[in-house]
């Protein structure tokens, strides 16, 4: 079994509907740049738009990227009752998304 400790990134790509606005999508990612504030575990957030020359983003324009230190610390993120409440509505205005969990590893 993998180990479960030590530095876990928490990746999602977004892409929001059409109709959401610009405004609400600044707030959204204020109230998820929040959520670091509240939940212990999560030690940090990082966000950014798709700015590849590439094309290969499918849709996608935003990255959320938030740090834990342990896949437990995920774990108490997801059932974690502002999380809940801010992820109920932020999926909302989500067009299509998809979320990735890794450790990194090192190259040598």
């Amino acid at each position: 079994m993998e180990e479960k400790k030590g530095v876990v990134k928490h990746v999602l790509l977004a892409k929001f509907k059409d109709e959401v606005s610009a405004e609400h999508v600044e707030e959204l990612i204020k109230g998820y740049a929040n959520l670091v504030s509240i939940i212990e575990p999560m030690k940090a957030f990082h966000w950014g738009r798709d700015v590849s020359i590439e094309g290969l983003h499918q849709g996608f324009t935003h990255v959320f990227e938030s740090s834990f230190e342990s896949t437990e610390g995920i774990a108490e993120y997801v059932v974690h009752p502002a999380h809940v409440q801010f992820a109920n509505e932020f999926l909302k205005a989500l067009d299509k998304y998809i979320v990735v969990d890794y450790k990194p590893t090192p190259v040598n």
